[in-house]
């Protein structure tokens, strides 16, 4: 089929997940077109064909995009079932849209989390070509030592993979921050471990120049459009961020 818009495309434009993630959904079998199974992420889809997700059709039309910033507690996961905890979707039930998490937290850690349907903005977040930076605020079981924190500074390989020299600050104490420009599955328990430091509590507490702030755990605020434009364009995230801020 040489017309038509590409499946993977149209899955992301629907608001399903990011492109990246759509062809993921699509190769396990889970899309189908008109009946069939389709695999192929890039194969063209005619205006009439139905489209159907774990054989629930596809919206007729692109939703209304909306973005939220949400503060994840503890003992929540970022899938959409839960497998046997609460998901992180549950707060957002009450929109009639297909929402998903941008990018994970694992059940220990808490703090921003973006929750959308904007599938352009959830491909620029979860891309690592885009390089939006990530902060967390980690307490850990000890005071490090400067042989530690050099060891965190360090090039460090993570399940066979070198990741980049990660910006760690001490802010008090056992308290460190740590800046991320890249996201291994994780990454920052790992890197303490490799260190002999135990991690007691991890909160992400910035995602490029959005702050969590002062928002209460289980709570959220849905993003300006200002905001989402500046995450859109990353290159000019800075300003525009801080022009958002100033209006809100």
């Amino acid at each position: 089929m040489s017309e038509g818009e590409r499946l993977q495309n149209l899955l992301a434009r629907r608001g399903i997940a990011s492109r990246r993630c759509a062809a993921d959904l699509i190769r396990a079998g889970r899309v189908k077109v008109d009946g069939q199974i389709a695999r192929e992420p890039g194969m063209r889809i005619a205006e009439s064909a139905v489209i159907t997700l774990d054989g629930h059709p596809l919206p007729a039309q692109a939703e209304p995009t909306r973005t939220f910033l949400y503060h994840k507690p503890v003992g929540e996961v970022c899938s959409t079932d839960g497998q046997g905890a609460r998901s992180v979707l549950e707060t957002f039930r009450r929109f009639p849209i297909r929402l998903v998490p941008v990018g994970r937290l694992d059940k220990e850690s808490e703090g921003l989390l973006l929750i959308s349907n904007d599938g352009d903005l959830i491909q620029r977040l979860t891309h690592p070509r885009f390089s939006h930076t990530k902060t967390y605020e980690v307490d850990v079981d000890q005071s490090p030592t400067p042989e530690q924190l050099n060891k965190l500074r360090s090039p460090l390989r993570i399940e066979g993979y070198r990741i980049r020299p990660v910006p760690v600050d001490v802010l008090s104490g056992s308290r460190l921050r740590f800046v991320l420009s890249e996201g291994r599955h994780r990454q920052i328990r790992q890197m303490c471990e490799q260190a002999s430091l135990r991690v007691v509590r991890l909160r992400r507490v910035a995602l490029s120049f959005l702050r969590l702030g002062d928002l209460p755990p289980g709570r959220f605020r849905e993003l300006s459009s200002e905001e989402v434009a500046a995450l859109k364009a990353p290159q000019k995230g800075n300003q525009v961020g801080r022009q958002a801020r100033a209006k809100r």
